[in-house]
């Protein structure tokens, strides 16, 4: 990674990595005391003071909470707050293990349906997104919703009403069975078919090829929906793009950088669980990229000991729907086996926040006026 800054071991300094146009920033970041046990503080220190191990990582950044899940987390709390438990939540808030064990220990229940949350009581549908008739159900059964979908999926779902309205036939990018997938679809379904990957062109087929538009799951490989969108303009060379990029920016910034990283790595880690699907991307991307190997886990105890054999550097990244301490521990644990040396690489600077839901911040202001 030619052209990029090092700051080594010496006095603690503010953590201020920053991005630059064409290479990424690397900062150096202090190991545990004692090499094991802990997780990292932050630090970055300057001037070096000590040798190198020889075993590093290569921790990338951005990784972990993006907007849209530190907004649906925050809406589960902060309900939780305000209502208190149970508060039902339509489907998993956010697809991380972690996660929705840590809001059932607060007092969520996690269900499937609607069905099963009690007539009158408080339901959350989760970031994915939900089809109309959901809500619909919720109406039936006299539940108060609180929609935490994440904005950037709800502007999908904007753009499908908006091209069917217009008669488009509208190829939807995506996996089947993933729930963002189903609830875009469930916004037109007479005019939506899916398109699960390259190998999904050849199957569709459309009414008129002049009014064709393509859509995409936010959470995909980009490298992946380009591939696809490319084999669908070889059929339908008037097939129309979304106004603005469907994939979204924490998705493509996380693969970004693990595709800086991972030519450098023996070993690339992500942590994220199974069913989430920007997760297991950032295993395929480190892949695709040149990384020996990689895996994805939920928690640091899952790491066999044996994919750190006669590896040198390890990269370290996390899916977006994965709290920045579970990171920290893999750090730890790496540190205890000898990866003491950690370069936290650089590649954007994520500042982008959502409010919360406008029925839950109703609800929370009035509550503040009532003292």
């Amino acid at each position: 990674m030619a052209g990029v800054l090092r700051a080594s071991r010496g006095p603690a300094l503010p953590v201020r990595p920053f991005c630059q146009a064409r290479a990424p920033a690397v900062v150096r970041i202090a190991a545990p005391a004692g090499g094991g046990g802990g997780t990292y503080d932050g630090r970055v220190t300057q001037a070096e003071t000590t040798p190198r191990t020889g075993k590093r990582v290569l921790l990338a950044k951005p990784r972990g909470y993006c907007a849209g899940v530190d907004r649906a987390v925050q809406t589960v709390e902060e309900a939780l707050k305000l209502y208190g438990a149970p508060i039902y939540v339509r489907k998993q808030i956010v697809h991380n293990k972690h996660v929705v064990r840590t809001l059932e220990a607060k007092g969520a229940v996690f269900v499937e349906e609607n069905e099963e949350v009690p007539e009158g009581a408080t339901v959350i549908f989760s970031a994915h997104g939900v089809a109309p008739e959901v809500y619909e159900q919720a109406r039936e059964r006299s539940l108060k919703a609180i929609d935490a979908t994440c904005p950037l999926v709800t502007k999908v779902h904007q753009e499908a009403k908006r091209f069917a309205a217009e008669d488009y036939d509208i190829l939807l990018i995506g996996h089947e069975g993933h729930e963002e997938v189903i609830g875009t679809a469930g916004e037109a379904p007479a005019h939506i078919q899916l398109v699960d990957g390259p190998d999904g062109v050849d199957k569709i087929t459309v009414r008129d090829p002049n009014k064709v538009v393509w859509l995409s799951q936010t959470t995909l490989s980009v490298d992946e929906t380009m591939e696809t969108v490319a084999r669908l303009k070889s059929r339908l060379p008037l097939l129309q793009s979304p106004p603005s990029d469907d994939i979204c920016y924490a998705t493509s910034n996380r693969q970004h950088v693990v595709k800086e990283i991972a030519p450098e790595c023996d070993v690339v880690i992500v942590v994220g669980s199974r069913n989430s699907s920007n997760s297991v991307r950032l295993v395929e991307v480190a892949l695709d990229a040149g990384a020996r190997t990689g895996h994805l886990v939920d928690f640091a105890h899952e790491i066999d000991d044996a994919w750190l054999v006669g590896a040198a550097t390890v990269g370290l990244t996390s899916g977006a729907s994965v709290p920045d301490e579970l990171v920290q521990e893999v750090l730890a644990h790496l540190a205890a086996r000898g990866f003491t040396d950690v370069d936290e690489v650089v590649t954007a600077n994520e500042r982008l926040t959502f409010s919360l839901p406008q029925e839950l911040k109703r609800d929370m202001k009035a509550a503040a006026a009532r003292g």
